[in-house]
């Protein structure tokens, strides 16, 4: 769920160089989005897949034509503050009673959890779930950006977005597909997050959306792998952390990696270093 979530944040930041911190509450709104379809519509799971997806997109496109947008050209500092604004304006305003509410929710299981034992390790069908879902993400992801003409453009406005603009690549439908596509995967983890955890509410974003960030930062952002990579070891050492040391520093130590990742390599394990044109 972090790497559905970390590739978000790695995408955008490789086409606009824009950290989305409202990327954490887009991933909120899926997990609602999800929560309605199954307790109100009783939609199949496919159908719940497709509905938080399609909806987290269709407001990543938004939030980017609206506030990012006109902020384009205008200094980092500006997009950064902007990208805050955004995020605590998602969070209060659908804590707001006429919209998603302030309360926590049960999020109703599509299905029975079944446990299975495999040498001495217990797998549940949610996790098993889970980890296809999140292939097929990733592969779905890897054909989009390297086998078709709209990836072709995301790796060349990546790469240079005037001279792309200049070879007739349209500029602004790539960077909104870029914030759609993103968002489309958090709205998938919004829906693995209430199958797992069953218990959402608006604020639920903000610390899997900073562990992301922080995972997309430790693999290298502005790399696919590198966000991968980055949300199993986050995943990982929170696990390992919670089993042997305590939960108490479960949250605690996705940061000190940041830190100590960062010290050693600081443009995270799978990053390149970028020439800064003069």
């Amino acid at each position: 769920m972090y790497a559905l979530i970390a590739l978000g944040y790695t995408m955008v930041y490789g086409i606009v160089r824009l950290i989305n911190f409202a990327h954490g509450d887009v991933f909120m709104v899926g997990a609602f989005l999800a929560f309605y379809a199954v307790e109100k519509f009783h939609l199949p799971l496919p159908a719940v897949f497709a509905l938080a997806a399609g909806g987290s997109a269709f407001l990543a496109v938004v939030i980017e034509r609206v506030a990012y947008r006109p902020l384009r050209n205008a200094p980092r500092i500006a997009s950064l503050i902007t990208a805050i604004g955004v995020s605590l304006f998602l969070e209060y305003f659908t804590a707001l009673h006429q919209v998603f509410g302030p309360n926590y929710y049960a999020f109703p299981r599509p299905f029975n959890v079944v446990s299975l034992e495999i040498g001495g390790i217990t797998v549940t069908n949610i996790q098993g779930i889970i980890l296809l879902v999140t292939l097929v993400s990733l592969g779905a992801l890897q054909y989009v950006v390297y086998r078709t003409k709209v990836g072709r453009g995301m790796r060349a406005v990546s790469h240079d977005f005037v001279t792309a603009g200049l070879m007739g690549v349209n500029v602004n439908a790539v960077i909104s597909f870029t914030f759609g596509l993103g968002a489309a995967l958090a709205g998938v983890g919004g829906v693995l997050y209430g199958i797992a955890y069953p218990q959402i509410n608006t604020f639920m974003g903000v610390m899997p959306g900073l562990k992301a960030f922080t995972a997309a930062v430790l693999g290298g952002i502005g790399s696919i792998p590198g966000a991968v990579l980055g949300a199993l070891i986050m995943g990982q050492s929170e696990t390992m952390t919670t089993a042997y040391l305590s939960s108490t520093y479960r949250d605690g130590i996705a940061f000190v990696l940041l830190i100590a990742v960062l010290l050693w390599k600081p443009t995270g394990i799978l990053g390149k270093a970028r020439t800064e044109k003069v």
